[in-house]
């Protein structure tokens, strides 16, 4: 995969601007990566919505089972799935009116990237906010 969706100016983008966090895969479970990414976005203020299918409350966040249940904006659908799977939430992102799409570490999926793209959302793919934010400070 080449570099084209890791743009510093849009990853910046991501971490400056976006404040709500829709975490797709997100649960209770302290020891998933979801957990941990989502910990550091809430110690960079962002607000943390986790999309499960059992829809956990995590840190005193309601979850919800879709993104489509979720009753009000959020800016980033953040990808902790599987690649085969990262298509359908990426439509359903691009329904909800989201600003952008991050796809977590080894999250790939071109074709969904570029349907993002060309709705008009931010793409990020295959790297991780706590790294960026780790690269930055």
């Amino acid at each position: 995969m080449s570099t084209q969706w890791k743009d510093p100016a849009v990853i910046n983008r991501f971490l400056d601007e976006y404040g709500t966090w829709a975490v797709v895969g997100l649960s209770n479970d302290t020891t998933r990566a979801a957990y941990g990414v989502a910990r550091v976005l809430r110690e960079h203020g962002k607000r943390v919505v986790p999309v499960h299918p059992s829809a956990p409350t995590v840190e005193g966040e309601q979850g919800y089972a879709t993104l489509e249940e979720i009753p009000f904006d959020v800016d980033v659908v953040d990808l902790f799935v599987r690649s085969e799977l990262a298509g359908a939430v990426v439509d359903q992102g691009i329904a909800k009116g989201a600003k952008g799409v991050w796809f977590q570490l080894d999250v790939v999926d071109e074709d969904a990237a570029r349907r993002a793209e060309t709705a008009g959302l931010d793409v990020v793919m295959d790297t991780c906010p706590a790294i960026q934010y780790r690269l930055r400070d």
